[in-house]
């Protein structure tokens, strides 16, 4: 199995960072892509990093799910880039697995991916979603090839769904039990 994750200058590092290491934990590749020119971003709490590469450069088609974490590059970056959204959508477009976190979930309501969906999302971002069923109370919501979550406290259970959904619950279960969640 392998993971596109869309990042750049301030993402949310646990969002972010977590999910990929538990990730690659359980065994799915995970390959960390930009549009920002730089060969490093900072993240929010300004940590310097070098993602794999650029995401020109990859042949989304090789990929099973896409990662969209949170932080206020969302607003700043994602909600821009139209390649980032034509990125996301085309997964959306052949079912594959896109997964969104805290205002990640934002921006997949303001591309249309949300509509019809239930979805959970950082409180407050609800509000820039012109459909879908925002759920408050769940921390992770898997809607058919979607997985949305609230923020940097739930990066476990996102993962959980993300392994669940890409290989299976027994592998999920026993990732979350090596790491004594």
């Amino acid at each position: 199995m392998r993971a596109l994750m869309i990042v750049s200058n301030h993402m949310e590092d646990v969002e972010a960072l977590a999910t990929r290491a538990l990730l690659i934990r359980a065994g799915i590749t995970v390959r960390t892509v930009t549009v920002t020119k730089t060969e490093e971003i900072t993240t929010a709490f300004g940590l310097t990093f070098r993602p794999d590469g650029s995401l020109e450069d990859e042949d989304i088609r090789t990929f099973d799910a896409v990662i969209v974490p949170g932080g206020k590059y969302v607003q700043m970056i994602i909600d821009q880039d139209v390649m980032i959204q034509e990125t996301v959508k085309a997964f959306d477009e052949r079912k594959a697995l896109v997964a969104a976190i805290c205002a990640g979930p934002r921006f997949l309501g303001r591309a249309g991916i949300l509509n019809e969906r239930r979805f959970t999302a950082f409180p407050g971002s609800e509000t820039d979603m012109p459909l879908g069923t925002y759920v408050p109370s769940s921390k992770v919501v898997t809607d058919g090839h979607v997985i949305t979550a609230r923020g940097a406290g739930a990066v476990y259970d996102f993962v959980h769904a993300i392994v669940s959904y890409l290989i299976d619950q027994k592998t999920a279960d026993a990732l979350l039990e090596s790491i004594r969640y």
